[in-house]
């Protein structure tokens, strides 16, 4: 007779957890909403308000989503129990390894789901801008910048998350010297908040002759998308409007015309570029987006009242700010300074492993300690 007694205990130990996630979802009120929802969007005047609309369609697609994914979990646990049952009566212990199987992803499943629940802040719903600066050290930093959008943008697919890239300056000789990405998806800018601060690698470098160990540094902000409905108050006169030719892909187009834009709101000396779009003011919209995104995060986070209020971002992009550290040699870790979660496993973290460190961020995020 087959012992399925860990796989009951398992299953047993993820139930309370699903129903707990059920009452933190607010089931109940996310039917109602659904139903109120799917009613507006029935009405003959929806579209009369083409903005509105889109946002209530938003809304409910994210609803749909949620009510979706718990009902699947609920089934899954169902279809578990029924399994083990059957493994049990027919005694078949060729069962066995499909059954681990799927208690494992029904594991993986609420994990992701208990880590949503903890995704409450204001902007934590939205698209959310990626900007990488490389720090001193010349094409060792840009390099490294290289390798971060790399991992960014491989965490991305994973995610399901779209990756457009809004600003890119090529470094002199290999690597990135800045890049700017719009992440879209769902809870986007909750998940990757927590990447925003200086981020350091050690390694043997690949453009010493001499084989010597550099360390490195480069930035990342990570800031959400603003809708155009949330009113940003920057002032015309504070602005100073900057074009270029586009460099990169794309074409004749983005090579010939001088369509790229770059706004510096002198007040702060805060500079955003934008030079993938086509146009020169489609690029001066995207490139305010980003402009309002990061004046609202800077005045949010130093408790202002006003846009006025902020008096320039000093970002420091050395030895002693960074939020991590990715070791290649003499051993092989990344650590997070503020968790102290740690990876042995650094390639797969440049992959786009980075789960662990979100999760373990957002837990200390919840219960206070950062």
């Amino acid at each position: 007779m087959i012992l399925l007694d860990d796989y009951k205990q398992k299953l047993a130990e993820l139930q309370p957890a699903i129903h707990d996630l059920g009452e933190a979802l607010g089931l109940t009120h996310l039917r109602l909403r659904r139903e109120e929802l799917e009613q507006l969007s029935a009405q003959p005047a929806f579209w009369d308000d083409a903005d509105a609309a889109r946002i209530a369609l938003s809304e409910l697609g994210s609803i749909k989503q949620k009510l979706e994914s718990y009902e699947t979990m609920c089934r899954d646990a169902e279809d578990i129990e029924t399994f083990i049952e059957m493994t049990e009566e027919e005694d078949d212990e060729t069962m066995v390894p499909e059954l681990q199987q799927q208690l494992e992803a029904l594991t993986l499943k609420v994990e992701k789901m208990q880590l949503s629940t903890l995704l409450t802040g204001e902007y934590d719903h939205s698209n959310a801008i990626l900007t990488f600066h490389a720090g001193a050290g010349g094409t060792e930093a840009q390099d490294w910048v290289s390798m971060l959008y790399r991992m960014y943008t491989r965490f991305c697919a994973d995610q399901g998350f779209s990756v457009q890239v809004l600003d890119m300056l090529d470094g002199d000789e290999a690597g990135i010297k800045s890049c700017s990405l719009l992440i879209s998806g769902e809870n986007a800018y909750g998940y990757l908040k927590s990447e925003n601060g200086v981020h350091r690698l050690v390694r043997v470098s690949p453009f010493d002759a001499s084989g010597r160990r550099q360390t490195s540094f480069a930035s990342l902000e990570v800031m959400p998308e603003i809708d155009d409905n949330i009113e940003v108050d920057i002032r015309p006169e504070d602005i100073e409007m900057q074009v270029y030719r586009s460099s990169g892909a794309g074409g004749q187009h983005i090579n010939k015309t001088s369509s790229a834009v770059r706004l510096i709101h002198k007040p702060t000396g805060i500079v955003v570029s934008c030079q993938t779009e086509r146009s020169q003011f489609q690029n001066r919209d995207t490139a305010m987006k980003m402009l309002k995104s990061k004046l609202l995060q800077i005045k949010t986070q130093e408790h202002l009242d006003k846009i006025e209020d902020i008096k320039g971002v000093q970002n420091l992009i050395a030895w002693g700010s960074q939020i991590r550290s990715y070791v290649f040699m003499p051993y092989t870790l990344v650590k997070d300074h503020r968790t102290n979660f740690e990876n042995g496993n650094v390639n797969a973290v440049m992959d786009g492993d980075l789960e662990g460190f979100i999760n373990a961020y957002l837990k200390a995020l919840s219960r206070g300690e950062l």
